[in-house]
């Protein structure tokens, strides 16, 4: 089957034209069929590149910013641990409760903001936000008590919880359909890039400048003003813009609003359990080999602040390759088949990304953050593609969010298992084996992982305009031609996206292989 036919084989199941209903057995009976690589043809990354305008572009650097910073802002506190417990006299494990508080409040505020993102836009929530990390990161920096401190970090993780899923429509709904996979695997890479940032401003300004750890977080309040003045030039998506036009050729927009919620929870509930399930997964893989590591670096290996930096800017070196290139792969070998495929992967690296005691460790860690972020790069157009059409800024953001709620502990379980496998103190500190505790967890892990994306489905390719929405379709009582008779009157855009997306990508894929 060539190209044109397949996507437009997938359009029309899309759009309910060919919808299959399948059995439970059946569908048990493909998962190792489905498994199978699609062998898809793989264009020049750069020439896929190539097929996205400038205004999606902009969406893209706009979400990749965003989602940047908002991973600096939480592995500030990751990265300075040991400093905020000599200031608040408490134990490590107590300040890991700064962690946990965040990644449990998350889903609220990816509750709050996806919603309001799905019936209003992307642009004044994702601003909402940004206004919030600025209040809260200022504050933080600030806090004089322990209490305040947790305060503070709960009511940002209601702030964090609202931006990826915002982040991840903005960049991939507009997004060429052959160049989804390299774009998701960009994006996820923000979530590195900000680790890399916070580890390289956790070194120039804890310690350095004077008032210990806090003008990290001070610091971490400025870029945001950016973000906003960035966000307020540009336009919603197309796609929402169309998807919003529908609702506005209905009697009540907030009537059909409701109509949308409530077909998506009814056809789609089971898929919506699965993509948590699925996101505590993954959640726990990159927390959970992540967020104790510095820790584990210093506190076990006796690594200098020096050398802790360089490792962790390796590891995310890795990161950033990996998600880029698996998630590029993943629109040549399918979605589950990359997840699956790079986590064993992974799992063979554990031993020596835990176990390696000098300064060879930097060669593990970066190649098991290139496994970690790898199966990560494929997760924003996975969740993406799965997602109901009107419902995707809170359905990506939610079921992250609740992986996060699920993993929330990660951090502090591996502190407290850790404590107990003491090693001889180092003067009046305190010392254990994290290493080996977290081989162990990021071990089941993988595991769990592997488990959930062999059962899941997979939608590589589906459409994202609203003309091939069939949820939208039963929601609003509109067939398909009445519903693309609402867009074609847009005299702003005189297409439709799925028109323009669809046949910029088609140009680009011959052009590629001519």
């Amino acid at each position: 089957m060539d190209e044109k036919s397949e996507t437009e084989q997938r359009a029309q199941v899309e759009s309910g034209q060919a919808e299959v209903t399948m059995n439970a057995g059946r569908y048990a009976a493909t998962r190792f069929s489905t498994l199978k690589p699609p062998m898809a043809k793989a264009p020049n990354p750069f020439k896929l590149l190539a097929l996205l305008n400038l205004q999606q572009w902009l969406f893209f650097l706009i979400a990749f910013l965003a989602w940047s910073w908002d991973a600096f802002d939480f592995f500030t506190v990751s990265l300075t641990v040991e400093n905020l417990s000599e200031t608040f006299h408490k134990s490590k494990k107590d300040i890991t409760w700064g962690i946990t508080l965040v990644l449990m409040l998350r889903s609220v505020g990816s509750i709050l903001f996806g919603i309001a993102a799905d019936r209003y836009g992307r642009r004044w929530p994702f601003i909402i936000n940004n206004v919030l990390f600025i209040v809260l990161e200022l504050a933080t920096g600030f806090c004089q008590t322990y209490k305040q401190f947790l305060a503070v970090r709960a009511l940002f993780g209601i702030a964090m919880g609202g931006l990826y899923g915002n982040a991840a429509a903005t960049a991939l709904e507009d997004c060429p359909e052959a160049a989804r996979g390299i774009i998701s695997g960009m994006l996820q890479q923000g979530y590195a890039f900000g680790y890399l940032l916070a580890t390289v401003f956790s070194r120039a300004f804890v310690n350095t400048v004077g008032h210990e750890w806090r003008p990290l977080f001070w610091f971490g309040a400025g870029p945001p003003v950016l973000l906003i003045v960035f966000r307020l030039m540009l336009p919603e998506t197309q796609a929402y813009q169309e998807r919003q036009k529908v609702r506005e050729a209905g009697r009540d927009i907030t009537s059909t609003f409701i109509a949308e919620g409530k077909v998506a929870i009814r056809k789609h509930w089971l898929l919506l359990i699965y993509m948590v399930l699925l996101m505590a997964g993954f959640n726990f893989m990159s927390h959970g080999s992540q967020d104790l590591y510095p820790t584990m670096l210093t506190n076990q290996y006796n690594f200098s602040p020096n050398a802790v930096t360089v490792t962790q800017v390796v590891a995310n070196l890795g990161a950033m390759s990996g998600g880029t290139v698996v998630g590029y792969c993943s629109q040549i070998f399918g979605r589950r088949f990359s997840i699956i495929f790079i986590s064993i992967i992974g799992g063979a690296l554990l031993y020596p990304y835990c176990f390696v005691t000098d300064h060879k460790i930097i060669a593990p860690a970066f190649f098991e953050q290139f496994c970690v972020q790898g199966a990560w790069g494929v997760i924003p157009i996975h969740l993406m593609e799965l997602s109901p059409g009107s419902f995707r800024t809170f359905v990506v953001g939610t079921s992250y969010q609740l992986g996060n709620l699920a993993s929330s502990a990660s951090s502090t379980i591996e502190a407290t298992i850790g404590e107990r496998f003491p090693l001889p103190p180092k003067g009046k500190i305190s010392r254990y084996a994290y290493g080996k505790v977290i081989c162990i967890f990021m071990g089941c892990v993988y595991a769990y992982v592997i488990l959930l994306t062999f059962v899941g489905p997979e939608k590589r390719g589906r459409l994202f305009d609203v003309g091939h929405d069939h949820d939208m379709e039963e929601a609003t009582q509109k067939d398909r031609d009445a519903i693309q008779h609402i867009i074609q009157g847009d005299v702003v855009r005189g297409e439709s996206d799925a028109e323009k997306g669809q046949q910029r990508t088609e140009d680009g894929i011959h052009e590629i292989h001519a």
